[in-house]
């Protein structure tokens, strides 16, 4: 049945009227008022000082990034973001030298690159770049022949103006390659076969032309660069081979074992264990040095020692010591140039000799050290953020004063109200305010504090907060939000990841709303050397600062799960809830223990697809675990996996209990907070891939409702809030990116409209969907979050391109209908159109783009009106969005001067009519 064209008119008209009431547009002066963005470039792999600019680094990253920094300031110069995953995996940067250059020349080949990247496997990409723009000069491909795990471990090398494709067959032979790097052209007729029946996997690295293996007691290596006919250096280590040996940039040297071994002779020296190393031809007029970096972590000291190569003796010149902080890793020397300096005479790196000298850190900072100081650093460890909080800044000085003013708890004798010591507190407090006020006037009054010089005070509107960030590395940060300034910074050597994708956590036990008492925070993670330990850290989130005894506890035990307890202590302290691999409960701080009695856990295993219900208990002065549910979703076949789980906000409040309907009646939202979304995929006897979503109780273990999707591939992305879940996936039969909305209702009767309880085995409930089509691939999902729930609820779409876009849920509700418009009109819904616009008006970043955007936070304000987002992935932004507009505020032109003069003549008009009427009064009455 079609269509009338008034039909379809009147579905595009209401249509147009609700986006038109969901754009927001952005003035030219705003650019940057309320938001900002920070690039980074990520870890690096190599770099080298670009030889034709005395200001300019290039530099390649684990983040897959290619990338010219300045010398100078640390700023990125140009940046060129390559391709997502392993096909975008750099393997090999050269950055060409004034000697590389006239040999190319002598060779007849085409000069007109500065820096060749070889980036993937299969195939490999090898691009020519310009050095000065960033610009793509030339680019050909390569597809091995050879076994996708073989071309996975290729390597490349540049030698004598030409590139070599090395690749090993563990226990068997290497087979080299040599190429024409701007054409693209084999070298040689046929790809030579080396034997080294010793190499093994983890056990070798390329260090300069030399392949290099330390198997059992020995140090064996061949040089690629020579003909198949080379012979294999061998070296005595004395001991078994730890490990794979490190290489040494600018040499074929390896570290292994805690000694240089030079590949070309027998030199060797004794190195430390995380010594770095770093050889350098350009130093002084082409004299070899080879550069020794070792970090003093008791002194904080980062001392860089150099030797002549040809003998290894020390080289005066280059001996310096700089202060390395507790904030920084453990450093690796990438890459040193030095020139002469105009005025001569001595300094701390040598007589005229100036030297810069490029590190790369453990947590992925990138740090220039000139002449024994550090000119920069750049923190790339927030190219990979795990997880972030917003949190309250403390109160002021003064609204400090007046909350201990009007504290009326009387310590002494615990009497709710004391009159007399309210009084008394009032008048010394009005006292010392009188006494600061005129200390400050005559410029002798006390001292600010710490928080007041920093300017980490509450604002009235609750809009300036502390982001707190964590890392992959295990760099904690704390950021303003409107300014974008790093506060602080602590490193976390020891944390790492649950593995199987699962992050550290960062849960906020107190917040600064109870002062006196500071805020605190906790990470838990794992520890790195020992996967079955627990670390959990804890600080004050707004100074950065451990708690007293250090705030680094190591748990016996490795977590399984994790929850904070919903009753506080004395102190509004809310303790940890921890989940051991036993089944074992445990509770940090322990004085807490007996907060989490009658409290539900589950946990979930992804590779079984199985889920677990416990109920701890606090029995005569001891937690105990009790099993209560189990449930398993890997379906007929056992082939399903868990590939995502996703819960309700704990801070979100439900403002609208229903949805009121065209005859006037309530719809009941099924609100169960208790409701987490399961999600399974994996292949079954029909379909190739197959997506299962599951609404599962954890208290009861019952499950809800269950949805399954055909030929659905991940990348999945979900989003469960209220009454509701939105999740996002690629349909491989559509080949089209789609999103699916659920709501669920209870009906026209509320069950309970005061204490949901999930054991009370409520009727299950009426449930709504509805699938549509996004233009764009989807890269993360967040909803917006307010302090009180009144605003209405809009999407967060980060897409694979950059942009975020807000969305109303007005076009994701799953009631929109499909063949009755007149029921839209008597609802105001949307009628039902299976393509989701993205007008470019619903980009929160506009032009400020966000590569490979891995997850958003959202947070409440103190206005109702507005929420707090934070974008994070290669980059940082942040941003805050209205999704009800600004119904709390007054516009910013606003005009005062009118108000003001509008008001000020009618309370003069008020007074002279009064005046008049009375005086009418008193004639009426003489008459």
């Amino acid at each position: 049945m079609g269509y009338s064209a008034g039909h379809v008119c009147s579905r595009g008209f209401v249509l147009l009227l609700v986006l038109l009431s969901t754009c927001s547009g952005l003035y030219e002066d705003q650019i940057g008022k309320f938001d900002w963005r920070q690039q980074y470039v990520g870890k690096i792999v190599d770099g080298a000082f670009d030889t034709s600019s005395v200001d300019r680094i290039i530099v390649a990253t684990e983040s897959n990034v290619l990338a010219a920094i300045s010398a100078k300031t640390g700023d990125i110069i140009w940046r060129q973001v390559l391709e997502n995953g392993p096909r975008g995996t750099v393997k090999l940067l050269h950055v060409t030298t004034p000697s590389s250059t006239g040999a190319r020349l002598n060779r007849g080949v085409n000069s007109g690159y500065d820096v060749i990247t070889v980036t993937g496997n299969n195939p490999a990409l090898i691009r020519g770049w310009n050095s000065n723009l960033g610009t793509l000069e030339w680019e050909w491909s390569l597809t091995p022949t050879v076994a996708e795990e073989s071309a996975a471990e290729a390597v490349w090398f540049e030698y004598d103006g030409l590139l070599y494709h090395v690749v090993p067959v563990w226990g068997s032979h290497l087979e080299v390659t040599p190429y024409q790097a701007v054409s693209g052209q084999q070298a040689r007729s046929t790809t030579s076969r080396i034997a080294a029946g010793w190499i093994a996997k983890d056990r070798c690295v390329l260090a300069g032309t030399f392949y290099a293996c330390g198997i059992k007691e020995q140090l064996l290596a061949l040089d690629l660069a020579a003909d198949a006919s080379s012979t294999v250096v061998s070296k005595p280590l004395g001991s078994e081979a730890v490990g794979s040996p490190r290489a040494v940039r600018g040499e074929p040297a390896v570290i292994q074992n805690g000694r240089y071994y030079s590949l070309r002779n027998d030199q060797k020296l004794v190195f430390g264990a995380r010594d770095a190393a770093l050889v350098d031809r350009m130093v002084l007029e082409g004299e070899p040095v080879l550069l020794q970096g070792t970090v003093d972590r008791t002194n904080s000291k980062l001392t860089i020692n150099a030797y002549r190569l040809r003998d290894l003796v020390r080289f005066d010149p280059i001996e310096f010591s700089t202060d390395f902080g507790d904030a920084l890793g453990d450093p690796e020397l990438v890459s040193i140039r030095c020139k002469q300096s105009s005025g001569g005479g001595s300094s701390k790196v040598g007589a005229g000799l100036v030297c810069r000298v490029l590190l790369s850190t453990d947590d992925g900072a990138i740090v220039l050290v000139q002449q024994g100081k550090i000119k920069w650093v750049r923190e790339e460890a927030l190219a990979e953020v795990e997880t972030a909080e917003f949190l309250d800044l403390t109160l002021s000085d003064a609204e400090g004063a007046i909350e201990e003013e009007l504290n009326n708890k009387n310590e002494e004798n615990g009497l709710e109200w004391d009159v007399f010591g309210a009084f008394q507190r009032r008048i010394t407090a009005q006292v010392l305010h009188v006494k600061n006020l005129i200390l400050h006037v005559l410029g002798v009054g006390p001292a600010p504090s710490k928080a007041q010089r920093a300017g980490l005070v509450r604002d009235d509107f609750g809009l300036h907060k502390m982001l707190v960030v964590v890392t992959a590395s295990g760099k904690i940060f704390g950021i303003d939000n409107v300014s974008g300034k790093h506060h602080w910074v602590r490193y976390l050597p020891s944390f790492t990841g649950f593995g199987n994708g699962q992050p550290m956590k960062l849960l906020v036990q107190r917040t600064s709303r109870f002062y006196p008492l500071p805020a605190q925070c906790v990470v838990l993670g794992r520890e790195k050397s020992d996967a079955k330990k627990g670390l959990l850290y804890i600080f004050n989130p707004i100074t950065g600062l451990p708690v007293a005894g250090g705030g680094l506890i190591e748990l016996p035990y490795r977590v399984q799960q994790v929850a904070l307890l919903h009753q506080t202590g004395p102190d509004f302290l809310k303790g940890l809830l921890l989940l051991d691999y036993n089944n074992n409960a445990h509770v940090v701080p322990e004085s807490l223990a007996v907060h989490a009695d009658n409290f539900y856990l589950f946990t979930t295993d992804q590779r079984m697809a199985q889920m677990r219900g416990f109920l701890v208990q606090y029995r005569a002065g001891k937690l105990e675990t009790i099993p209560t549910w189990q449930i398993d979703l890997s379906g007929a076949s056992k082939s399903q996996q868990i590939i995502a789980c996703e819960g309700k906000s704990p801070i979100e409040h439900v403002h609208s209990q229903g949805r009121v309907m065209a005859d006037r009646s309530v719809l009941y939202k099924y609100i169960n907070p208790n409701l987490v979304a399961i999600a399974t995929t994996g292949p079954d006897n029909i379909h190739k891939y197959i997506l299962n979503v599951h609404l599962v109780d954890v208290v009861s273990g019952s499950i809800v409702f269950s949805m399954s999707h055909k030929r659905i591939r991940p990348p999945l992305h979900m989003v469960h809030s209220e009454n509701w879940l939105v999740y996002s996936y690629y349909n491989d039969k559509a080949r089209r990116t789609e999103i699916t909305s659920i709501e669920l209702y209870e009906g026209k009767t509320q069950t309970n409209s005061t204490v949901w309880s999930s054991l009370d085995a409520p009727p299950l409930p009426m449930v709504e969907r509805q699938s549509y089509i996004l233009p764009m691939a989807v890269a993360a999902l967040k909803e917006t979050i307010t302090e009180k729930g009144i605003t209405s609820k809009h999407i967060l779409i980060g897409l694979t391109t950059g942009a975020v876009a807000e969305m109303s849920w007005a076009l994701l509700d799953p009631r929109r209908p499909v063949t009755s418009p007149e029921k839209a009109r008597e609802e105001g819904i949307v009628p039902y159109m299976p393509e989701l616009p993205l007008p470019h008006e619903t980009l929160i970043n506009y032009n400020q783009t966000v590569a490979h955007i891995r997850g958003m936070h959202t947070a409440p304000s103190g206005l109702e009106s507005t929420c707090l987002v934070l974008v994070h992935g290669l980059d940082l932004f942040v941003t805050r969005v209205s999704p009800s507009k600004t119904f709390d505020l007054l516009k910013e032109d606003f005009d005062y001067f009118l108000i003001t003069v509008v008001l000020v003549v009618l309370t003069t008009t008020s007074f002279v009519v009064k005046q008049l009427a009375s005086k009418k009064l008193v004639k009426q009455a003489w008459k």
